[in-house]
């Protein structure tokens, strides 16, 4: 007679066997598939760890999508393929997404950083940014979903951004009003970001069915209500600092009180001009604006700032603050005496490729490397993204006195990419990554 129940027991045995070396074989399993497992398990704890790491991947990620799908518009049209028609005007796309959805992200993430240490306040929590990230950027990449062909989904992005960019204002303005809103830098951005939230929804407005006007506003507001007073707020601050601590006692720290009052009101003073399709009288903002921006930056001495590589980049992209001012100047004095709009579009490009573009390098670059734990250089790879950059508005610049300028703005467009890529994936893979001194955040 077979014994039935002996072999059952004696299956059972060896089933708990197994089970019980599989177990410890787990326990024990140190493969690369399961350090893999483990470390995409942590990257939404890791990315959220600090503001600055979760926006900076948004605003990283940005620098090449805004430019991707613009690289690739540009082609297209200029190679006679088909490109998804966008539902707005793809150059005003272009620039409203760059201003208001490529750079915003590392605002966010410097301020929702530095705004509760400039105030002696508390640091802001998870709950406090993380809704901003999936907000702004969230909505920035619905939104190039959108330009692809879908209005709904252009307008449905747009909304999330502006959502996510309100969440940013509740953070913010919480630490302003705990700390009495003494703080003249803090507030300064404060307001910038605020008149940004009323731009993005002007675009907002306009890509419903608004009228061209409200597309007209949002990208002004971009320009000299958001990005300047914000980037030069930032440098009025950081710059006398960073160089006093690197130069010394020799350094002369030149931060006037009377700066951020005196940009406002010339930069509202060719905002309301500008609205008001009064170019040739911009001249009247734009000369003051160039003598303004010109005197701060031989106030911060660069010639004593050479080294380290870190501090100088800062010094040399603002240069091209006011050469930018300059050239806008010129262009409305030269239409004031009825010459026409000869510069075209490179005062703009010099003031957002130029300025923006390598004060973002040479900012977050420094960021990144302090709050990695990482030595405060510059490295071979944001130099060669710095000097390829500078590059790139020169071609760009170009551009606008050349006979073929459709050829010049596919080769500035890619430019970009090829200058961004390395900056890019190097900066990525550190927000990806612990810090390498162990330390929190």
């Amino acid at each position: 007679m077979i014994d039935t129940r002996g072999m059952i027991e004696k299956a059972a045995r060896i089933l708990r066997g197994i089970d019980l070396r599989v177990e410890a074989a787990a326990a024990n399993d140190d493969t690369p598939d399961r350090e893999l497992r483990q470390a995409l398990g942590a990257l939404p704890a890791l990315l959220a760890s600090a503001p600055h790491r979760l926006m900076f991947f948004a605003g990283a990620s940005a620098v090449i999508v805004s430019m991707l799908w613009w690289a690739c518009f540009l082609g297209s049209a200029y190679f006679g393929h088909a490109f998804p028609v966008a539902p707005v005007p793809p150059g005003w796309a272009h620039a409203v997404f760059t201003q208001y959805g490529m750079l915003p992200p590392f605002i966010f993430g410097f301020l929702l950083t530095v705004f509760p240490r400039w105030m002696a306040q508390p640091a802001l929590t998870r709950r406090h940014y993380v809704p901003v990230f999936a907000g702004v950027f969230g909505g920035y990449l619905l939104a190039h979903v959108g330009l692809l062909g879908s209005k709904t989904l252009l307008v449905a992005g747009i909304a999330l951004m502006l959502a996510g960019w309100l969440a940013g204002l509740v953070a913010l303005g919480g630490v302003l009003l705990r700390s009495g809103a003494k703080d003249r830098h803090a507030l300064s951005c404060y307001v910038a970001l605020v008149l940004g939230a009323c731009g993005l929804a002007a675009f907002g407005a306009f890509a419903f069915g608004a009228p061209w006007q409200f597309a007209f506003i949002a990208i002004r507001f971009g320009t000299f209500a958001l990005l300047l007073p914000v980037y030069f707020t930032v440098c009025h601050r950081m710059i006398p600092f960073f160089s006093a601590n690197v130069a010394g006692p020799r350094y002369r720290m030149f931060k006037p009180t009377w700066s951020l009052p005196l940009l406002w009101t010339l930069l509202l003073v060719h905002l309301a001009l500008d609205l008001g399709h009064h170019q040739d009288f911009l001249w009247l903002a734009d000369l003051p604006l160039a003598a303004f921006f010109l005197l701060h930056w031989i106030g911060w001495q660069p010639w004593k700032c050479l080294r380290p590589g870190l501090l100088a980049v800062l010094h040399l992209a603002g240069a091209w603050l006011w050469i930018a001012f300059a050239l806008y100047a010129a262009q409305s004095l030269l239409a004031f005496t009825d010459h026409g709009f000869l510069f075209a579009r490179a005062p703009a490009h010099a003031l957002t490729v130029g300025f923006f573009g390598s004060m973002l390098v040479a900012m977050v670059t420094r960021v990144t490397q302090g709050h990695s734990g990482r030595p405060l250089e510059m490295g071979r790879i944001p130099w060669l993204t710095f000097c390829l950059l500078q590059g790139v508005v020169l071609v760009r610049l170009y551009a606008e006195f050349s006979a073929d300028l459709s050829r010049w703005l596919v080769i500035a467009a890619f430019g970009w990419l090829l200058a961004f890529l390395p900056w890019v994936v190097r900066s990525l893979w550190i927000f990806l990554t612990p810090r390498v001194d162990g330390q929190p955040g």
